[in-house]
């Protein structure tokens, strides 16, 4: 029986039959398999850019009214993803695909930045904005700010666990979207500038170069850890989340997301024939329906290890062992011998006659390899079962297929040349890692044109003498949100019986005839009076004309209002008297009538040390704090103004954090979130937003500086050329732009320490590792790279070479910015000062751009992506 999904409004804790299954399409095939295996909605980005999967084939706009509406023929809905930063310039192009969204058809879509969301709204308020996860709303409260944009659903950060999503679910009536199975990140979507960082392209605008499956080294106070084989320690497996489906479902979610765009077909037919099967499972008796077969399955088509990522909680060594970071499949076991072309295992799964397989081990230097080929032969000492040819050869049996309940080993046989048998030995693992008799049964499952996969229709049938036979769309068929009335009318009034009158077997018989189309009959409900006739040939073409109307109605959609002349103003330049309110207080006059300078500082002797220097404003941001007590008063002591920095996450359960800042009366909230700001606000303390917010054009910045933030930082995605060009774009009086930094690559839930300097698995039996060793995590370069923790326990992985925006400076003043900020990172006092003298000097017009970021030996650059000025960076190196 197939659900119900006519609603995303959810009742909290209570039976809900209309949870929705979203697949990924990268393409047309995408669509196709997603569909034909039950999923009820699709996301998909376009090749004009503007989503976050840049690989990914993509659709063109032109083929967006076509997509619409078969999806809608198949009451599939469609979002499409425009879930990218956006900078000012770009704004025009992305209001012309807004407008082509919204007069397609498509069903909503799914937006990161602030201004994209205010934009859409602008140009057509009847389509529906999905926040994506990198919008980072983590909480309750940050989505209680969020809604203010006109969201219609959440789609939550994957960090959040299943009790977690309960008490947002419990605390919101916004429809919440949640992660369900496929790859994960290490960093929180939306903050991280890891390849930006070290290669010069930003996940932010699609183009992740995924570093997090890179091999690291631990360097822990000084001398590199011995971790064995363990290489990969910020890659974690995939999410599969099956397990945790009925507990989701109890609480409410509106929709189970699979990830995947730059998957295959396959993949994406399998993975949604599994979760739906699942979901279906769930719905009819709370349990669900995923074999150890199953599992398999869905390993071969895409794996890196399968884990419940962080639905049950922080598992840092399950979530990342460290031993793979590319697809693997299933592990078959452990080579046992080695005889000519052949090599032994136990096999712990079935393995078949062409089957792809792969071989990891380590050589004399103890480098990692893989090589893999196609299962040419297969030998047992057992005979197979009857339903498996074998044949005995020189006391071993040739199979077609070898299953692990046979017992014993298998031999298995490799084309000539195919692998260097010389390179391997007794313990490398051998994995199964493609089944093509699987891969033709899935491309089978939505081959052709005819449908695979049908929904439910629930049917009235009026058959009474002397009136016209009528067929009418009943309630609960599976057809979709939209309320339909669908009603067909023969041509010929129904005649009594002589012989055969109508019987309500027959008609269901008939009208159960919708092979071909993408329905099948559930319930018919019969109204006949007076033992009518009803002639086959009216049955039939009653059936046919109905389906032919029910799909006519299910594809067209309804005219949205598109409002080109809002979406224009929205478009043009924020003039300097367009600011209001949100002022600063009169006692928080600037020193200097020209450049401020704010100094972020990570440890109290750094505030000690710059308490006595020149600068404008103290940030502090520090693991400990209880440390902020005394931050507050050498600042005050001092003269300082200073501003404590909120975490950049804001989990359930964690507004404590806020208020233990603001018992030290600082000057400044340093908001990373949007439930620091409103609360900061509503407290009455002057507010700044952090680069976390990720502003990067002006319709953003003017909707944080709604919410209370006197400024806004820029965000890191912008280069020189993009800073210059936000500041022609709106007050810059408005914008704090951040100078000299390490930049803050991964921001991450998983915690290094935990996982590989304590026996524990979380923060509540690791011993706190973090007090106690200076980490650094080393790349295959040998740079260096600080990783720290906060005091939500979460892990910062910083660059370990400082960047620079000095020759920007004058550039940025001459533009009207007054606020630049130093932060720093581990300097000792003595370094802290020079640095902070050094910028000083530079924006006092002293010192040459170029002797600043030379005697700091910092990296040239502002942001994160290269500008026209700056000295070119190889996207690949990092790789």
């Amino acid at each position: 029986m197939v659900m119900d999904h006519t609603s995303n409004t959810m009742e909290k804790n209570q039976t809900n039959d209309r949870v929705e299954l979203l697949a990924p399409a990268g393409d047309w095939d995408c669509v196709r398999a997603a569909v034909e295996n039950g999923a009820d909605a699709i996301y998909f980005g376009l090749d004009c850019g503007f989503n976050a999967r840049y690989r990914a084939q993509n659709f063109g706009l032109t083929d967006l009214p076509e997509l619409s509406q078969w999806l809608h023929r198949r009451s599939v809905k469609g979002y499409t993803t425009l879930n990218t930063l956006v900078f000012p310039d770009e704004l025009e192009n992305l209001a012309r695909v807004i407008e082509k969204i919204a007069d397609s058809g498509v069903d909503a879509v799914l937006v990161q930045d602030f201004g994209v969301a205010r934009l859409v709204r602008a140009i057509c308020p009847e389509l529906e904005i999905h926040a994506s996860t990198q919008m980072s709303l983590t909480s309750a409260e940050t989505i209680q700010v969020a809604q203010q944009l006109g969201l219609s659903r959440v789609v939550l950060p994957r960090e959040l666990s299943v009790n977690e999503i309960t008490k947002i679910a419990n605390k919101t009536e916004m429809p919440l979207e949640v992660f369900i199975h496929g790859a994960l990140c290490v960093a929180y979507s939306g903050q991280c500038l890891t390849s930006e960082s070290l290669g010069g392209r930003s996940a932010n605008r699609g183009q992740c170069a995924q570093a997090c499956r890179l091999p690291y080294e631990v360097v822990a106070d000084g001398e590199t850890k011995d971790l064995g084989e363990m290489r990969y320690l910020l890659s974690p497996q995939d999410l599969a989340g099956y397990a945790s489906i009925p507990e989701l479902y109890r609480a409410g979610v509106a929709s189970f997301k699979i990830e995947g765009r730059l998957k295959s077909p396959e993949y994406v037919a399998n993975i949604t024939n599994q979760y739906r099967r699942a979901i279906d499972s769930v719905i009819k008796d709370q349990t669900p329906d995923v074999s150890v077969e199953d599992r398999e399955e869905m390993e071969l088509s895409f794996s890196r290890g399968f884990s419940p990522g962080w639905l049950e909680g922080n598992d840092h060594k399950r979530l990342v062992p460290g031993l793979d970071s590319s697809k693997r499949g299933i592990c078959l076991g452990e080579v046992i011998e080695i005889r000519g072309q052949e090599l032994c295992i136990k096999s712990a799964s079935k393995i078949a006659l062409g089957d792809g397989v792969a071989i990891r081990g380590k050589d004399e230097s103890n480098h990692p390899w893989e090589q893999g080929g196609r299962v040419y032969s297969l030998r047992s000492e057992q005979k197979a079962p009857a339903s498996n040819k074998s044949s005995q050869i020189k006391d071993l049996y040739q199979l077609n297929a070898f299953h692990p309940e046979q017992g014993g080993a298998v031999w298995i046989g490799f084309g000539r040349g195919e692998l260097d048998f010389s390179i391997i030995t007794p313990g490398d693992r051998v994995f199964k890692n493609d089944d093509p008799k699987l891969n033709r049964r899935l491309r089978k499952s939505f081959a052709g044109e005819k449908p695979h996969y049908r929904k439910q229709l629930n049917l009235i049938v009026e058959a009474r003498v002397g009136e016209p036979l009528r067929l009418r769309l009943a309630a609960g068929s599976d057809i979709g949100a939209a309320p339909l009335s669908v009603c067909v009318v023969g041509d010929q009034l129904l005649e009594a019986a002589r012989n055969q009158p109508a019987t309500e077997e027959g008609l269901r018989e008939k009208l159960s005839r919708l092979g071909g189309t993408p329905f099948f009959l559930g319930e018919l409900r019969v109204e006949m009076s007076g033992q009518p006739m009803v002639p086959v040939g009216m049955l039939n073409q009653v059936r046919r004309d109905f389906v032919d109307r029910l799909l006519s109605q299910l594809g067209g959609s309804a005219s949205r209002l598109i409002d080109s002349d809002s979406g224009a103003k929205m478009l043009q330049a924020i003039a300097c008297d367009s600011q209001s309110g949100n002022s600063e207080s009169s006692d928080l006059k600037e020193i200097h009538s020209d450049s401020s300078l704010s100094v972020l500082c990570r440890t109290l002797e750094q505030v000690a040390a710059i308490s006595e220097s020149d600068v404008d404003l103290i940030y502090a941001d520090f693991h400990d704090v209880r440390q902020y007590k005394e931050a507050v008063k050498l600042a005050h002591q001092s003269g300082k103004k200073i501003g404590l920095a909120s975490v950049r996450m804001q989990k359930p359960s964690e507004m404590g954090l806020l208020r233990a800042l603001l018992k030290h009366e600082p000057d400044y909230v340093l908001a990373r979130n949007l439930a620091a700001i409103d609360f900061a606000r509503q407290s009455g303390t002057n507010v700044i937003a952090d680069f976390s917010l990720n502003v990067s054009n002006h319709r953003s910045a003017e909707w944080i500086r709604s919410l209370g933030a006197q400024r806004v930082t820029v965000s890191y995605d912008l280069n020189r050329e993009q800073v210059a060009a936000l500041c022609h774009s709106m007050p810059t009086s408005w914008l704090e732009v951040v100078i000299h930094q390490h930049m803050p690559m991964f921001h991450m839930e998983h915690c290094v320490f935990c996982s590989v300097l304590s026996p524990g698995t979380n923060k509540t039996n690791c011993g706190r590792p973090c007090d106690h060793h200076v980490v650094k995590l080393r790349d295959r370069v040998g740079a260096e790279h600080p990783l720290q923790a906060d005091v939500a326990c979460r892990n910062t992985l910083y660059n370990s070479i400082p960047q620079s925006g000095a020759e920007i400076a004058s550039q940025l003043t001459q533009s009207g910015v007054k606020w630049f900020r130093v932060e720093l990172l581990e300097e000792n006092p003595k370094e802290t000062r020079d640095t902070v003298d050094l910028y000083r000097q530079l924006l006092a017009g002293q010192v040459e751009p170029r002797e600043v970021w030379a005697n700091l030996k910092a990296a040239n650059r502002i942001g994160v992506t290269r500008g026209t000025l700056e000295a070119k960076r190889n996207p690949l190196a990092i790789l």
